[in-house]
């Protein structure tokens, strides 16, 4: 079975859809890109390697719904409005963007650093840049279908963004900490938003428990083994799990759904 076919047949409930995906070479974004695809979306790439967004490309191509591919440093803030024009240039049609561009001060180098310098880049990339973005698209969004609801009856713009499962219990240690306050914050401006879009575009959140990505494949036994303990259904989850939330959530089924956080995460348990 090809990696395009893998998550298996679905409806085609996103034919004529163009969905930007940020950070979508690697992971989890990949995983939504993909799905995205095999629901019958139009989809941009968005990353930072251009080898590694070539290859998706690949896999978009033969299906006949690459949208484009866009190569920014989501870190480097002056770059940010220059996206936001080239997406805007290239894809006027654009309806939706989920943003899953973030930092990984987990694994590599950045495992390294200081508490001080993981807090300043998860900031810049993973808040920041996605409140910038989704600003951005969403009033441009907003505005199209502002422009076309009388003629169609609806609205169907969407933003998606990605929170922590675990943001609004709390967790012990550097990352915990880390993670509850960036990735809280991305949650509670999605509500906000969704407020500020709406009734023309939805925004929500899916917020990822112990998932499957770089940092959990090379986890520790005991990490391993917290991952399934912590979870009712007793096993990681996977990018693909995260990623048929996202398209549920992009898709006309989720129409009268919005400013809403959504755990994915096994039945999340303390134990």
């Amino acid at each position: 079975m090809s990696e395009a076919t893998a998550v298996g047949p679905l409806a085609k409930n996103l034919e004529g859809r163009t969905v930007l995906v940020t950070g979508a070479t690697h992971g989890i974004g990949r995983a939504v890109a993909l799905r995205l695809a095999s629901a019958g979306a139009r989809v941009a790439i968005h990353g930072r390697s251009a080898a590694a967004a070539d290859d998706l490309k690949g896999v978009l191509s033969g299906l006949g719904l690459h949208a484009g591919t866009f190569l920014c440093d989501l870190g480097c803030h002056d770059q940010l409005p220059g996206l936001v024009e080239e997406v805007a240039l290239a894809l006027p049609d654009l309806d939706s963007v989920v943003l899953v561009a973030g930092a990984d001060v987990l694994t590599g180098e950045p495992a390294r650093w200081s508490f001080e310098r993981k807090l300043e880049e998860l900031f810049r990339v993973d808040v920041a840049s996605t409140m910038v973005l989704s600003r951005a698209f969403g009033r441009r969004i907003q505005a199209r279908w502002q422009a076309d609801q009388a003629a169609t009856g609806t609205a169907r713009g969407s933003i998606v963004t990605i929170g922590w499962d675990q943001a609004e219990t709390g967790m012990e240690g550097d990352s915990g900490e880390l993670f509850a306050a960036t990735k809280g914050a991305v949650m509670a401006f999605t509500r906000s938003l969704a407020r500020s879009l709406a009734p023309e575009v939805r925004v929500n959140c899916v917020a990822p428990g112990w998932i499957r990505t770089k940092w959990g494949e090379g986890a520790s036994d005991v990490w391993q083994k917290r991952a399934v303990r912590e979870s009712v259904l007793r096993r990681w989850g996977e990018p693909t799990d995260i990623a048929a939330a996202v398209a549920w959530l992009v898709s006309p089924d989720a129409a009268f759904v919005t400013g809403q956080v959504l755990p994915v995460n096994g039945g999340f348990r303390r134990a």
